[in-house]
């Protein structure tokens, strides 16, 4: 084996793994939006999860996508974690049918013959000024780009000659004298490099390489297979380390899903096997430079056993899916606080596409509203309270969620700078821009209703009080900011843009008229020595960051709908 060629196939894999990934990228673009309908609509239970899982991961490619959005959906409260863990079942059975995409179109067809015209249509496409257009040319690209990569790894490796040579053949042959530990064996090799390669598909070709040309047999092939569904696991739990409580929680109903399922064929191995090779026309026990397209057979049967593999091991696991919900929920428990101040959707770096990335921004931006609403729901509390003690807990939370949305606001506008490097559409450049307008906004609202607990505060150190006439009229307000953060939410969470915005105008128009009528009785009452001046101030002082929360939360709605709201 020549160092050239090492490269060579070296290369053929990259390219292999670039035109899978520009291919996903290009599915999901076209298809991104309707993604989150698709599994929002059709998880009511765990066996029309599973249907989705596998018809959305087939569809774009990629189960990180699948994976990816049911556990945004399962923090958004969308889907349940047992409904989650059937849609990942669903997407272990969808990702098959990359292995059945190489095996018929890689292995059986020339694809030399249609390849270099897809180079050509689809950078013909791609100067269209349709979104939807460019996108399937680059749909075309990444799979020329794919069969290309298939088309010339297998010819290195057919003249390489590996069947004739010895040191090569010397190992695999070795390797299956060792009986039940040869199995163990090449599923640790699939695992640890389908680990560093990260790519499962990746493997998946060069197995169907060494098991076509007679280097490796089926069983050792199969072995490989089985290795690979335990990496991409490990990957994913990796990933999901630094990921919310949930997201843990998935990436190892994932895993336990695919040790179980190495564990019961591990047992029923070789008549598993051959069950499988028989029902695609391949005989195991026969040499496959004896039988006409032997070759072609043996990639059935690997596409085959994945594909079986997957579905017998859903149908035994569906039944068990609460089962799994309450161990997944053992082993990984809630931290208590330290969850609260953890990002939710964006913790573990950059997704696989900028598509998805935008989609977890969109759902961490999202929940950043919740957070703020949910502090500004203490001010209220903390007005009311009378004992020290529960007012300095209390006062102690709401500069404690301070912190939270400061640096909230940091570490999502570091994750859009570095999704705003990669290539984005004209679309996605602008809802980036829109995402940084909305944190700011977020963190201001949030610095208002901190300002509001520090008044709030002096005037509890220095034992002063409202009259029932203030405290009306600051609750009267705190009710009207409530209803503008509760609309502002509702636009947020609303991908269809049918909520009219103009709702949230109409409510700006009442909080700014109603702060001017108390601004004007203020100086009144003050004349009138209803309360002292200082009395005054503090009140007002509220009504004003009152005020300033209603602008926030109309800013953020003209910039999400991307509209500028007069009267």
């Amino acid at each position: 084996m020549e160092f050239w060629d090492i490269l060579k196939i070296l290369g053929c894999l990259a390219l292999l793994m670039f035109g899978m990934k520009t291919m996903s990228e290009a599915l999901q673009k076209l298809t991104g939006g309707n993604l989150r309908k698709v599994l929002g609509a059709m998880t009511a239970n765990r066996f029309t999860g599973i249907c989705t899982g596998a018809f959305v991961t087939a569809s774009v490619q990629s189960s990180t996508a699948t994976t990816v959005l049911t556990v945004s959906f399962v923090n958004a409260g969308l889907l349940t974690l047992a409904q989650a863990i059937s849609v990942i079942m669903g997407a272990n059975i969808g990702t098959t049918a990359t292995a059945w995409i190489m095996a018929v179109f890689g292995f059986q067809f020339d694809m030399k013959l249609v390849v270099f015209p897809l180079f050509a249509i689809g950078i013909l496409m791609s100067y269209f000024k349709k979104n939807g257009t460019r996108s399937f040319g680059e749909f075309l690209f990444g799979f020329a780009f794919l069969f290309l990569a298939l088309v010339t790894l297998r010819e290195t490796a057919n003249g390489m000659h590996l069947e004739e040579n010895q040191s090569i053949m010397g190992f695999f042959k070795s390797c299956s004298d060792y009986g039940w530990i040869t199995y163990i064996l090449f599923l640790v090799i699939g695992g640890l490099l389908t680990f560093c390669v990260q790519s499962s598909a990746a493997i998946m070709a060069i197995t169907m390489i060494l098991c076509s040309t007679g280097v490796a047999d089926i069983y050792q092939g199969i072995a490989l297979v089985l290795g690979e569904n335990i990496g991409t696991t490990i990957t994913s739990n990796l990933v999901a380390m630094k990921a919310s409580t949930q997201a843990r929680r998935a990436a190892m109903a994932h895993l336990l899903f695919n040790l179980f399922g190495v564990c019961w064929v591990l047992i029923i191995f070789r008549p598993f096997i051959n069950l499988v090779c028989h029902i695609v026309g391949f005989d195991p026990g026969v040499p496959i430079t004896s039988v006409p397209n032997a070759e072609i057979r043996i990639t059935y049967a690997l596409a085959g056993f994945h594909t079986a593999f997957n579905l017998c091991n859903t149908l035994i696991l569906v039944w068990f899916v609460p089962l799994l919900e309450k161990l997944v929920s053992q082993i990984i428990k809630v931290k208590g606080e330290d969850e609260e101040a953890r990002l939710r959707f964006i913790g573990g770096g950059l997704l696989s596409t900028a598509e998805l990335s935008l989609m977890a921004a969109r759902q961490e931006v999202n929940h950043f509203a919740m957070r703020v609403h949910r502090m500004f729901g203490f001010i209220p509390d903390l007005l009311k309270i009378t004992k020290p003690d529960e007012f300095a807990q209390l006062f102690s939370r709401i500069e404690k969620y301070e912190t939270i949305s400061d640096n909230m606001e940091i570490e999502i506008a570091k994750y859009l700078n570095k999704v705003s490097e990669g290539r984005l559409s004209l679309e996605s450049k602008e809802q980036i821009r829109i995402m940084l307008r909305e944190i700011a906004e977020l963190e201001s609202i949030a610095d208002s209703c901190y300002n509001m607990s520090r008044v709030i505060n002096r005037k509890f150190q220095a034992k002063e009080k409202f009259t029932n006439e203030q405290l009306e009229h600051i609750s009267h307000m705190f009710e009207l900011c409530d209803k503008s953060i509760t609309q502002m939410e509702t636009i947020l969470n609303d991908s269809d843009h049918t909520v009219d915005p103009k709702i949230s105008l109409y409510i700006e128009m009442e909080i700014n008229n109603y702060r001017t009528q108390l601004k004007e009785n203020n100086v009144i009452d003050i004349n009138e020595q209803k309360y002292d001046y200082q009395t005054g101030v503090n009140y007002m002082d509220i009504i004003g960051d009152s005020e300033k929360i209603g602008d926030y939360a109309i800013n953020i709605v003209e910039a999400h709908c991307q509209v500028k709201l007069t009267t």
